[in-house]
């Protein structure tokens, strides 16, 4: 994705307000060994971008004063209840360089699975994202996560999931976290049988009350 940001002048609590006044958002852009430097984005189009999964989970393309660089989203600060970024920050990467990135999950087979299909189980998603390492360009949007195989008393975990060439996952030590667990439902309860009917086949006979002494 690509997306144009301004060069900032002034910084600071009163500058930045200002600039949000007038429909722009602060940003700083760090890394690549150089000093960091001050933006502004238009506010508007920055929040409808920020909607978007490839946004916060991909290289951008960041055009400033007609030349292009390659970033990443790091950090977006928001208002506690008003629609408005208060501030942004990206991250400059070199081509040559692993970076780490959390990157979605995108599950797909589950309706097919014989644990849904037959054997009256639920799928639940433990994680929807995980860190990974990878040079810019190996970049995924997201990691496809094929459930159609799972089946009652299984489980997923990270180890279990394909990377795409060049991309490895990052983990814990030996540190293995479960991705979707199977959950077999309760049985549904039998409905409790009618009374029988008298021998006359009317209704069904009334239990006879007890006689008075």
């Amino acid at each position: 994705m690509k997306f144009v940001a301004f060069e900032r002048a002034k910084q600071g609590t009163g500058a930045s307000r200002r600039l949000r006044i007038s429909g722009r958002t602060p940003g700083i852009v760090y890394g690549a060994a150089r000093t960091p430097e001050l933006i502004e984005l238009d506010h508007n189009s920055l929040w409808h971008a920020l909607k978007k999964e490839a946004f916060h989970a991909s290289v951008l393309d960041m055009e400033l004063n007609g030349k292009e660089s390659k970033v990443l989203l790091r950090d977006v600060q928001y208002h506690p209840y008003k629609q408005l970024v208060l501030h942004i920050d990206f991250q400059r990467v070199e081509a040559d360089h692993k970076m780490t990135m959390k990157v979605p999950l995108h599950f797909s087979g589950e309706d097919v699975s014989p644990a849904v299909k037959t054997e009256n189980c639920l799928l639940t998603h433990i994680v929807n994202e995980i860190a990974i390492s990878c040079l810019p360009a190996d970049l995924p949007e997201f990691i496809a996560v094929d459930l159609s195989g799972m089946k009652k008393g299984s489980s997923l975990h990270l180890s279990n999931l394909v990377m795409p060439k060049g991309v490895t996952a990052v983990v814990n030590g030996k540190f293995d976290p479960m991705i979707v667990s199977v959950v077999a439902l309760a049985a549904p309860a039998e409905p409790e049988a009618a009374p029988a009917a008298d021998a006359k086949g009317g209704k069904p006979a009334e239990k006879a009350a007890p006689a008075k002494k």
